[in-house]
């Protein structure tokens, strides 16, 4: 049974519906991120779950009871912020210690809590710090530490490392992963960052408008997208969605994606999910890094199929080289090794991995199975 079960929720602000029948569940240690644009309602919802705001219909329940009506406090849960809610009069050590003390826990039982968790998150030489002298990864620590003395049973963080800048953003997000690794405790996360939600995450709920449109693992959300927002939303840089058609005779199908310039390119298709949509339209979805340069290519792959593109821009990025071209009515970018040889204006040979493909339907938007 799940750990976290959340059925058919539905939350209004007045008339206006911000969470519209979400089901979704989390086993028992698990790492559940809530991703998505801003007002999706992913915030909405890790409050209801916290019992900060009151939902409408539907049922939440935590370890099999059901904590709808439940006051916060009742919950056994904690929360971590994004703006960390530190007391600026208090050292490091009384930020942590604080809830146990209104809950009468004996100091020398509270000193051991304090030590651990200072211990575990590396910040023991701060506490006798204040909150002022720290930065704000500190700070960000200094919240965790407060929410992991009291060992709850779900821990729910929001967006608790969007003020924080990029290469810290880096560092604290490997520390998240190695404390629920060490913890093992149930997390519900939010953010709005997707390369948040692949690295931290055990399961992926993307939310839009308050819907949900997929939950699942990283991969099955990165790899079978249920509809083009998800495909679009999830990577960086996002899948390419292309418009292409449905050509040639059954059993021996091809894509036909238009060019800027020049022929369209056929690619032969090996899979029979698109046998009902001869002459059709459909949405060819591909990653950058399954359109790459034929040396690069991975030789594992069944179906490789090359042609020859108009490069329009090349993006050196490091370990990468990203080159723009134009197919299907859209840009498209591929993905090359940092050597490739090729520039703006040049005919490059490019290979296009069709064992990553997915297709999905232009009027519903949804994935062809």
């Amino acid at each position: 049974m799940a750990f976290l079960e959340i059925d058919s929720l539905e939350k209004k602000f007045g008339a206006v519906d911000v969470l519209k029948g979400i089901d979704l569940d989390v086993d028992e240690g698990g790492f559940l991120v809530l991703v998505g644009p801003s007002g999706c309602g992913k915030s909405t919802l890790l409050n209801t779950i916290a019992g900060l705001e009151a939902i409408t219909s539907g049922e939440i329940r935590i370890a099999g009871r059901k904590v709808n009506d439940l006051h916060p406090s009742e919950r056994d849960i904690a929360m971590v912020f994004q703006s960390y809610a530190l007391y600026p009069n208090m050292t490091v050590e009384g930020n942590i210690g604080f809830g146990m003390e209104m809950r009468g826990v004996p100091k020398p039982e509270r000193d051991k809590a304090i030590q651990g968790v200072a211990e575990m998150l590396q910040i023991s030489h701060l506490l006798q710090r204040k909150p002022s002298q720290l930065s704000g990864g500190q700070r960000q620590r200094v919240a965790m530490g407060r929410a992991l003395v009291r060992r709850p049973k779900l821990f729910l963080f929001d967006e608790p490392l969007s003020n924080l800048d990029a290469k810290l953003r880096v560092d604290m997000r490997t520390e998240i992963k190695r404390l629920h690794a060490r913890i093992k405790t149930t997390i519900v996360y939010v953010t709005h960052d997707q390369i948040e939600a692949m690295t931290l995450a055990t399961k992926i709920a993307v939310l839009k408008d308050g819907v949900l449109q997929q939950s699942g693992t990283p991969a099955e959300i990165y790899n079978a997208p249920a509809n083009m927002f998800v495909a679009d939303f999830m990577g960086s840089p996002a899948m390419n969605l292309l418009t292409s058609t449905v050509t040639g005779s059954p059993g021996a199908l091809r894509l036909e994606l238009a060019q800027r310039e020049g022929s369209p390119i056929l690619i032969p298709l090996h899979d029979n999910r698109l046998q009902s949509r001869l002459g059709q339209t459909v949405i060819f979805g591909i990653r950058p890094e399954a359109i790459t340069d034929p040396d690069g290519a991975d030789r594992l792959s069944r179906h490789l199929v090359e042609a020859d593109c108009l490069i329009e821009v090349v993006e050196p990025a490091g370990a990468d080289t990203f080159a723009i071209t134009h197919l299907g009515g859209k840009e498209t970018v591929a993905r090359l090794r940092a050597d490739t040889k090729t520039a703006a204006g040049h005919i490059s040979r490019l290979a296009f991995n069709l064992d990553r493909a997915v297709f999905f339907d232009p009027t519903t938007e949804i994935l062809i199975q």
